[in-house]
């Protein structure tokens, strides 16, 4: 990874946050794209598209994300400690189609509820100047916070244009499609997919203030308390922060929770998030309600709420309902440190009869346990995630994998099992085990990793017709 960076400025870490999406351009010669683009053509002329394997296909794809723009405009939004996932995808958009529905894509390898917090992007690569008659890429602005068709579609769609080596970047959840090819050009995208491995500690962009609204966000806004707690993430600010709302707004704001429209929903459930001890109760009934709506709402205004909130929701791991456990191991999950006092019964969740439960309390011992582990022995947590790598579902197995790179060297004692999760049913999961391997960083751990990487090299020289 090229250790430049060009990072990006408070304005546009603002912009990102609210509409999900920034937009950068590669410094290489016109001729780098003309070769990318030739090798596509190639590519789906013999056989076909490669999927996850263009990379090894086309190695010389990868210089774009090195490049300090690209680098610095990711470690802006997933950190320092960022990793390039294993899913890649070239998007043929051929001459006449009529396009894609706007949708969000699902977690490759993962099944989870939707979280506000950026801890997955994606970047879209042109390899070809693309012009609004190709079909480019559409996104909706600001539509990802919203899980419902409804709600994005109230955004104004935006073309993503853009020259050759136009690389966008955006938030894992935002809705896009791809628009109708009216031209007689093919297009070509290269999506590739990028996670967070450490939790924000202080700013990793052209920083020069911590006040939101000193950013020129004082002016009436879509959602307020959304963006700023955002914003105050982002920073490495725990949560916690009050705002001083009165107990009959509290009930206000509790039956809006319930509201058909999902952005007032969302509105109602980040000023209560602001409340403090004052709505720890009510949010607590309401987390235990029959609703899926209303608990996952409740869920993330708790997690918002922080350490008044933790003793709830370790009590919510022990419901008879395995949904409002579910509820509860994600919103501890999403809390992070300040829920340290947690991480014994996550670990006891990771065992739980569901595996939704399994799957969020694992996460969290992840998110959380890097964050306190210098504080902390994680030595059971290590032992725990461990036994999940070999979980009957791939989404909890791959989470526990992600969660050991996470905790990187105090994950040696899993290496083992690492390494034959690298021969997992499951592509991600083995990509996981992988990547955590690297994280561990000792000689056992390396050895162990180059081992399996010689031995499944990919050679992209070596066809039908040049078999050795």
């Amino acid at each position: 990874m090229n250790n430049q960076a060009l990072q990006l400025t408070d304005k546009e870490m603002r912009d990102f946050i609210i509409n999900g999406y920034v937009k950068v351009k590669v410094d290489v010669p016109p001729s780098f794209h003309e070769n990318v683009y030739q090798q596509l053509d190639a590519m789906f002329e013999g056989t076909g598209n490669l999927g996850n394997n263009v990379l090894p296909l086309i190695p010389e794809i990868q210089e774009v994300f090195d490049q300090p723009i690209v680098h610095g405009a990711m470690q802006s939004v997933l950190g320092e400690n960022y990793a390039m996932h294993s899913h890649r995808y070239c998007h043929f958009n051929q001459q006449g189609s009529e396009g894609q529905n706007f949708h969000k894509d699902s977690y490759e390898g993962d099944e989870q509820i939707r979280r506000h917090r950026c801890r997955w992007t994606m970047a879209f690569y042109y390899p070809q100047d693309v012009t609004e008659d190709m079909g480019p890429t559409a996104v909706l602005p600001g539509s990802q916070y919203y899980e419902t068709g409804e709600s994005a579609h109230e955004q104004p769609d935006l073309a993503l244009t853009g020259e050759a080596g136009t690389v966008t970047i955006v938030h894992y959840d935002l809705w896009h499609r791809a628009m109708p090819n009216r031209s007689d050009k093919k297009r070509y995208m290269l999506k590739f997919l990028f996670i967070r491995l450490d939790e924000p500690q202080t700013p990793i962009w052209q920083h020069t203030t911590d006040d939101w609204h000193a950013l020129g966000n004082r002016e009436k806004s879509e959602h307020p308390e959304l963006w700023e707690s955002l914003w105050d993430w982002y920073n490495g600010k725990q949560n916690g922060t009050s705002n001083g709302v009165s107990q009959t707004e509290v009930d206000t704001l509790i039956g809006t929770l319930n509201s058909t429209h999902e952005r007032e929903r969302l509105n109602a459930t980040y000023r209560l998030g602001r409340v403090g001890v004052p709505a720890v109760p009510i949010l607590k009934q309401a987390l235990y309600s029959r609703s899926h709506t209303i608990r996952e709402y409740a869920g993330y205004a708790l997690s918002l709420t922080g350490a008044p909130a933790v003793p709830t929701l370790i009590d919510a791991l022990q419901a008879t309902d395995a949904s409002v456990r579910a509820s509860a191991a994600f919103a501890l999950a999403d809390m992070g440190k300040v829920a340290q006092e947690a991480l014994p019964a996550l670990t006891h969740a990771a065992q739980d009869d569901s595996e939704w439960v399994r799957r969020h309390a694992t996460e969290g011992l992840g998110l959380i346990g890097q964050q306190v582990s210098e504080e902390m022995d994680l030595s059971e947590v290590v032992e725990i995630l461990t036994t999940r790598l070999q979980d009957n579902y791939h989404w909890v197995r791959d989470n526990a994998a992600r969660s050991l790179a996470k905790l990187g060297t105090l994950a040696a004692l899993a290496i083992p099992t690492l390494v034959a999760q690298l021969e997992d049913e499951n592509r991600y999961v083995r990509f996981h085990a992988a990547l955590a391997l690297k994280e561990i960083k000792t000689p056992e751990a390396q050895n162990a990793l180059f081992n399996h990487l010689f031995a499944s090299r990919w050679c992209a020289l070596t066809t039908n017709d040049t078999p050795y």
